[in-house]
């Protein structure tokens, strides 16, 4: 055999030897539901600077989790809601999972609700389809729906659940413990990703909201590293009214 033929051979067996598993893509394979199959029309309203860095923060692909703190008015759910839906049409993520503590706002609750886990917290569910009704016609609720890609869950119902590529958003989390807030936190799955919001300054469980310590807790360079994010609104973002942003002033230093 000639010394050309020889190194043709060696060439070739080279290749064969090398395997398919080396060039594909070595991303963790994980049990995930279909992404939509139909783009949703969003519609956008013009954001504050603030507003918008949060936005490109919950967008980027390396951010895994986001706390967000801020008082009322910011638009911490409406963001929220927003990204979700963007990452819905990017095909990143397959549906939405509403997550909030059953506490009520109120001194004087209403009491007992009757029906299925479902019938009674659907009235916490309200702030998520409110957002919706803003940001998608009726039509892509109603497909979102149809493919049961919207869930809502009380934080008490988290015990062994795992969410694989979904947006999580924990709404209210002012009223959440730290052992609430870290079992919300570790259901977290792969390609999944987690905003957890709330404003300290409203928390309706005594002294034992974990919201702020969590917050805190994370906020460094190696939660970051780990593609665990913290973000501050201030009164400057609200946007709800000129009034709220009045009120949020005022009430700030407010025992």
């Amino acid at each position: 055999m000639s010394k050309k033929a020889r190194l043709k051979r060696g060439k070739n067996d080279i290749e064969k030897s090398v395997s398919p598993v080396e060039v594909q893509d070595r991303s963790p394979i994980v049990h995930q539901k279909s992404k939509l199959r139909n783009d949703l029309h969003i519609f956008h309203r013009q954001l504050t600077p603030n507003q918008q860095a949060f936005l490109d923060m919950a967008l980027d692909k390396h951010v895994k989790m986001v706390l967000v703190s801020g008082p009322a008015g910011t638009a911490k759910t409406y963001l929220s809601v927003l990204a979700a839906l963007e990452l819905l049409n990017q095909r990143k993520m397959s549906d939405i999972v509403y997550v909030r503590s059953v506490v009520e706002s109120a001194d004087v609750k209403m009491g007992f609700l009757p029906g299925e886990r479902d019938d009674k917290f659907s009235p916490y569910l309200r702030p998520l389809m409110d957002k919706l009704e803003e940001l998608l016609p009726k039509e892509d609720i109603k497909y979102l729906e149809g493919e049961s890609r919207l869930e809502g869950l009380p934080v008490g119902y988290l015990r062994g659940l795992n969410w694989n590529a979904k947006i999580i958003i924990g709404d209210e989390m002012q009223n959440c413990t730290k052992k609430e807030l870290v079992t919300l936190m570790t259901r977290t799955g792969e390609f999944s990703k987690l905003f957890l919001i709330g404003d300290p300054t409203q928390a309706d469980i005594n002294g034992r909201s974990g919201l702020q310590t969590v917050f805190d807790l994370f906020n460094d360079d190696e939660s970051r590293v780990n593609g665990i994010y913290t973000f501050q609104f201030t009164e400057e973002d609200i946007v709800r009214s000129k009034l709220v942003q009045f009120i949020a002033k005022k009430v700030k230093n407010l025992a």
